[in-house]
């Protein structure tokens, strides 16, 4: 007996493959909006007082646990909430509940980031960003303090954004293929800024982050950055920011300009990023205008600023594990708007350090800083400290 599976014949004696009918496809049920956020996030705790020449060397910006008084900080624990809750918008939101709210307490939950995505087209080239988020200005600024190799940011940049961050609305735009470079450079390790689009143009208050305006004169801010491929693998970055705007002093006891303490405060930056394969250069300046105490007159006067840093590094690579020996150098001389007075500063520092990263969930950083601040107020208007100090980090990734 013969047995044809599959097969039939015709009047002609050839046989025909039968077709066999295919199980109808299901729809799979669409994921409710909930269902699309995913959480992460990543906890820094620090000591910083190995080898320290000078307890009264302070950094109020960089990390309050420096000089006197410091100990073990936990200097950062970030949760991020975030995902597509539909096709055309994206949520993000992230609090911080190591936040310092005064000298007398540690550890207060505050938003560091809440906003929405709104894509204008369906490749996601343009969009529209809503609420408390990252202004576009600096590379540095961008970068996570989950990527970044030095324990703090410069202070000559980061002196225009206490927080990096503000309430506003941006405008970000960057080509699909470019989008992911961006996504590229962080998922490698190479250290990246993040997606702000090739360009970023909005408004924001200009009080700074977790402040409400307070002038009706929003700060306006744009830039313009690229990350050219070179060599078939190298991968460069160039980039020009500024912004314009007022800002009012919230924290003041020396006498101002005007009875509304309300200044001008403009700037523009450079950049400059060679990835690190294995060899990076990294580099940031700026100049501007804004309010900075004066000890000789005692008040807070309208002046020029400037600063900036120059960083380079190297990517070493055994087995699973990365190490990121680095060297930056930083120069600042100006106004820090965000601190009593408009604190004035002059800042001079060079920091050694090496970044170990076993695995992905773990990181430690050790940061050898040789610093020589000026950093006077009306409270304390003749203040130049120097000291060298060997900072510890640890970071876990989640």
């Amino acid at each position: 007996m013969i047995l044809l599976i599959g097969t039939t014949l015709t009047a002609s004696g050839d046989s025909t493959e039968v077709k066999k009918e295919e199980p109808k496809k299901t729809e799979e049920p669409r994921k409710a909006w909930y269902q699309s956020i995913s959480l992460r996030g990543y906890t820094q705790v620090r000591y910083n007082r190995l080898l320290e020449t000078n307890p009264k060397l302070k950094c109020d910006q960089c990390d309050k646990s420096w000089g006197e008084n410091g100990g073990f900080f936990i200097r950062r624990i970030r949760l991020i909430f975030s995902g597509n809750v539909h096709d055309r918008v994206f949520m993000y939101i992230q609090p911080d509940l190591a936040s310092s709210a005064s000298s007398s307490g540690l550890h207060f939950a505050q938003i560091r980031d809440a906003y929405f995505d709104l894509a204008l087209d369906k490749n996601k080239t343009t969009r529209l960003r809503f609420g408390q988020s990252k202004v576009p200005f600096g590379f540095e600024n961008l970068q996570s303090s989950q990527n970044r190799l030095p324990l703090d940011r410069n202070d000559g940049i980061n002196s225009a954004l206490s927080n990096e961050r503000d309430l506003g609305v941006f405008l970000y735009w960057a080509p699909k293929k470019i989008r992911e470079r961006f996504a590229y450079l962080i998922s490698s390790g190479l250290k990246g800024s993040g997606d702000y689009g090739v360009f970023g143009f909005g408004a924001h208050n200009g009080q700074t982050a977790n402040r409400p305006e307070a002038n009706n004169d929003p700060t306006i801010v744009g830039r313009l950055t690229y990350p050219f491929l070179i060599f078939g693998k190298q991968i460069i970055e160039p980039g020009i920011q500024a912004y314009t705007g007022q800002v009012i002093l919230q924290d003041r006891k020396a006498k101002g300009i005007n009875k509304e303490y309300n200044y001008k405060d403009e700037r523009v930056a450079a950049s400059f990023v060679l990835y690190p394969q294995p060899f990076g250069i990294q580099t940031e300046w700026n100049v501007g205008t804004g309010p900075e105490y004066d000890p000789v007159s005692d008040t807070i006067r309208q002046l020029p600023l400037r600063g900036g840093y120059f960083q380079c590094t190297y990517m070493i690579k055994v087995k699973d594990q990365i190490i990121f020996p680095f060297f930056r150098t930083q120069y600042y001389n100006g106004g820090k708007k965000h601190e009593t007075d408009a604190r004035r500063y002059i800042v001079k520092e060079n920091e050694f350090g090496i970044e170990w990263q076993p695995f992905r969930n773990f990181e430690l950083v050790a940061m050898y800083t040789m610093s020589d601040r000026t950093f006077e107020d009306s409270s304390n208007k003749s203040n130049h400290q120097k000291g060298n100090l060997l900072r510890l980090q640890v970071q876990f990734n989640y």
